[in-house]
């Protein structure tokens, strides 16, 4: 048979995924990166038992958890520095990790599987009869297009899928600093979840030498979302953390948090995956899982079915529904941000006692990813 052919448009935890899975199953790949090398927003992330499934089915487990910590505990504590509430995973497997290892993890096994990676190269258009058009007019014909170029997709965009766009009130600046020596000698990661009004400190251990740090706050809030960080603001706000706070770097980003929704996942011979079709806030780890679970099951229907257009359909009609799940949980989990503090103390310490909400919370982590 004809070797199909694949363009790829962003190389994040979607697009990546893509090329692994395509490339593994005999597509020819090739990837499309807008910046000059492969970058990572943000800095640390967990990744659970379903993206850790994935990593394994596209050959970059190994190396994407090197020397990351198991997450084991997330503690929640108030204003005052008192834990409100202890949740433990357990059963299976989490890791806390640095961002850009596990971008270069994928990169590494799409290339070794014969999948191309053209950086500097930026897409701005598609058609549904599988045509990308290139920053500098070029175009491109494959088989199957891959949109995975985030939540401004361009290409999502030119296609008129979009059903939704929300911005949503609460945003974060993500940090990396270096471990101290003692922190050096712990084992594994309790991540710390420190509040002060609708202002969070997430402290989270994410390899041999490194700590994830991440600063939510309110969009409004601009004194909190300044970026190099106002030290003394946080100080002031989190006096208990003074030391940790004084280890900030000027680094860092601020993103605020967005939710996407699609009318359709595909058109034609074009499927839209990541953040580009369905962006999430982060509150319970899942927009990496997302991202990669759906990048895997795509192969996995193309494979079953030969015709793409009626592939993608079978794959968003089968797919779609946990991504949903995962948004709505995680939009749930989002609100006590503006609630006052002893109200959402009482809420957290009900969620950690409750079966059924751990259950709808813990879904897309334990499912067994398609093609896994």
């Amino acid at each position: 048979m004809t070797q199909r052919h694949a363009e790829i448009v962003g190389a994040g935890f979607a697009g990546l995924t893509a090329a692994c899975a395509l490339a593994r199953r005999g597509w020819s790949v090739r990837v499309h990166e807008r910046a000059e090398a492969l970058r990572t927003t943000g800095a640390g992330i967990y990744i659970y038992e379903n993206g850790l499934r994935v990593l394994e089915a596209v050959g970059a487990y190994e190396a994407a958890v090197k020397g990351a910590p198991f997450a084991h505990t997330r503690e929640i504590r108030d204003h005052r520095n008192r834990t409100v509430s202890t949740h433990k995973w357990q059963g299976s497997r989490v890791f806390s990790i640095v961002r850009q290892t596990v971008i270069n993890a994928l990169a590494e096994s799409a290339r070794k599987s014969g999948a191309e990676i053209v950086t500097d190269s930026a897409a701005v258009a598609a058609s549904s009869a599988g045509e990308i058009t290139l920053a500098d007019g070029k175009r491109l014909k494959a088989d199957l297009v891959i949109a995975a170029d985030g939540t401004n997709s361009r290409l999502r965009d030119s296609l008129g899928l979009l059903d939704r766009r929300k911005p949503l009130v609460d945003g974060c600046t993500r940090l990396l600093i270096p471990k101290t020596e003692d922190e050096r000698g712990q084992e594994g990661a309790t991540t710390i979840e420190y509040w002060s009004g609708s202002r969070r400190v997430l402290y989270t251990p994410c390899s041999p030498t490194e700590v994830y740090i991440a600063l939510t706050m309110l969009d409004a809030d601009d004194t909190a979302k300044a970026v190099p960080v106002d030290k003394a603001a946080w100080k002031r706000w989190f006096p208990y953390l003074e030391t940790l706070i004084d280890r900030l770097g000027d680094e860092g980003r601020y993103d605020r948090f967005e939710y996407v929704r699609l009318k359709r996942w595909s058109a034609g011979k074009v499927a839209v995956i990541g953040d580009a079709a369905h962006a999430l806030p982060p509150n319970i780890g899942q927009g990496g899982g997302c991202a990669m679970m759906n990048a895997l099951s795509l192969s996995v229907y193309l494979d079953q079915e030969k015709d793409v257009p009626k592939a993608l359909e079978v794959w968003e009609r089968q797919e779609r529904p946990l991504t949903e799940h995962a948004q709505r949980i995680s939009l749930v989990l989002g609100w006590p941000t503006t609630w006052p503090p002893f109200i959402r103390a009482k809420a957290f310490a009900l969620a950690g006692r409750s079966k059924w909400l751990v259950r709808q919370r813990t879904k897309t982590a334990l499912h067994k990813p398609t093609g896994t």
